[in-house]
């Protein structure tokens, strides 16, 4: 179950210069792979403004059927978090099936209760560095199944008081979660050198100062 892994599961990481191992500097460059205390992963993320000028959703494509199995995106995402799986049908329709949505601690069993969340919203990657990728690259961020926390099944009702907010102004309602939440957008923001604004960094050192500073693994995407 993702929802169950730990932060020391695999997250593909991107490229955003050099990170610093203690006494190791590490070349960053697509599919390196870097493990570090997450409040060392969060020291070495740049800080700077965002900027949302020429944002739109449709930039990004998503829920598209990277394998060409007949499920997109979203219905992998579903399939892989059940943790009692759902039969699928024809065109990959699915029925039955549970969830977990760590957002908010609620359990469902219907899949179309369920959002499928960017983790770190597209808007939010735009603002802090997607704006200067390739349509490719803004694709493979939408639809990414190689970090099992960039993609997350929960709740519609969570994932709809989020939006695009980041973590300055949105926490997980489940504080229980709010520890992983923050370890997984830091990892998520590195994996694809995304930057982080300071309202934001504070955010996240604040939580993650009250959490276990533990070692995230970290594959670079980009």
């Amino acid at each position: 179950m993702r929802f169950a892994r730990t932060i020391q599961a695999a997250v593909a990481v991107a490229a955003f210069g050099a990170l610093l191992i203690p006494s190791q500097a590490v070349a960053a460059a697509p599919g390196d792979v870097v493990t570090m205390p997450v409040r060392d992963v969060l020291a070495a993320l740049p800080v700077q403004e965002e900027d949302r000028d020429g944002y739109e959703r449709s930039k990004f494509r998503h829920w598209i059927d990277a394998d060409r199995d007949g499920c997109n995106t979203r219905a992998e995402v579903l399939k892989e978090e059940a943790f009692r799986p759902p039969q699928q049908g024809p065109k990959c329709a699915l029925s039955g099936g549970e969830w977990y949505s760590p957002y908010d601690d609620v359990y469902f069993t219907e899949a179309k209760a369920l959002d499928i969340d960017h983790l770190v919203p597209l808007a939010e990657a735009w603002d802090s560095g997607a704006s200067a990728w390739t349509a490719k690259e803004r694709e493979a961020y939408a639809n990414d199944l190689g970090d099992p926390q960039a993609l997350i099944a929960v709740s519609a009702k969570s994932n709809r008081s989020k939006v695009d907010q980041d973590p300055a102004t949105w926490q997980p309602p489940a504080t229980g979660y709010r520890c992983e939440y923050a370890t997984h957008w830091t990892a998520i923001k590195t994996r694809w050198g995304l930057s982080i604004d300071p309202a934001e960094k504070a955010a996240l050192t604040d939580v993650l100062s009250g959490c276990l500073n533990v070692p995230v693994k970290v594959t670079l995407a980009r």
